[in-house]
């Protein structure tokens, strides 16, 4: 049975749909260990990539297995997601046998359950620039059949610059997580473009953080497994195997680039975006790049 497309709705001043705040009272009653890693972005900004690395240098060494047969979905579950035919995000969270447990958000830095901060957890957000992230967006609602209809890409990107999208406003996500990170030190803010950059410079950065020591051999290995090609054609990290994606329409992974906004974007689409732009994003400390 296919899935019926969510409808967008207001949930306390962010877009959401049902598939997220079904399970509302579990997901903020949400007990975090001290030692659970959150992966928190904004939907299309990397979060595979990043659970992904995570997973490999905690669990990369435990077994094989591992990687091959459990999807990425159940090694790093998807905390407030809620979907009639499948466990919910807290579920699975809590019956995570691994330590730390990794665990994968798309919410908000307001709507984070309180425990993750009473617990002092290490979080570790990406955030990708603007133009990108709408186009990928855009390619993955087309696809992705627990999501509201995208409809045309024109109107599909003035809903993106007013917010209307599942999570709500990109300006107001990346900025509110970034104004974490200024008080709360046990946030790590990473680019998606840094991390096409220098792949093996971002995870240095990330292990530092996360204070673990992978030998040099472990992270070529790391660096090599998470290259986005390696990632497309590994059915246990590309989403495959999940049942409301339509693969025929786009693939969950579709080019993993910087600057790909160019084929989608019209001159005048660019001259709209980029005076919405300057108006939201007025926090000049956080700076993307949308070409390398």
């Amino acid at each position: 049975m296919e899935p019926v497309r969510p409808e967008l709705f207001d949930f306390h001043g962010v877009a959401m749909t049902k598939y997220f705040t079904d399970n509302w009272e579990n997901i903020q009653n949400f007990q975090a260990r001290p030692d659970d890693i959150l992966i928190a972005t904004y939907p299309k900004a990397g979060t595979t990539w990043v659970s992904n690395i995570l997973d490999l240098l905690y669990f990369g060494h435990m077994s094989a297995d591992r990687q091959k047969t459990i999807p990425i979905y159940n090694r790093v579950p998807f905390l407030e997601i809620s979907f009639p035919t499948m466990d919910s995000g807290t579920e699975l969270a809590d019956r995570l046998q691994t330590s730390p447990r990794l665990i994968k958000t798309h919410l908000p830095v307001q709507f984070v359950p309180k425990s993750f901060w009473e617990q002092n957890c290490r979080i570790v957000y990406v955030a990708r620039n603007a133009k990108d992230n709408v186009v990928s967006f855009f390619h993955f609602d087309r696809m992705n059949l627990a999501e509201p209809d995208p409809k045309d890409w024109s109107s599909f990107l003035q809903r993106f610059m007013e917010g209307k999208m599942v999570f709500g406003s990109w300006y107001d996500h990346v900025n509110g997580w970034w104004q974490k990170k200024q008080t709360y030190e046990k946030l790590h803010y990473m680019l998606f473009e840094d991390m096409i950059e220098d792949t093996g410079r971002e995870i240095d950065k990330l292990c530092s953080f996360l204070g673990v020591s992978p030998s040099a051999e472990e992270k070529e290995k790391i660096t090599g497994v998470v290259q986005f090609d390696e990632m497309k054609k590994n059915p246990m990290a590309n989403y495959s195997t999940c049942a409301a994606m339509d693969f025929k329409i786009s693939p969950f992974m579709r080019k993993g680039k910087v600057g790909d906004w160019k084929n989608h974007f019209t001159v005048a689409q660019n001259e709209v975006f980029e005076e919405v732009y300057q108006k939201k994003m007025k926090d000049a400390s956080l700076q993307f790049r949308t070409q390398l």
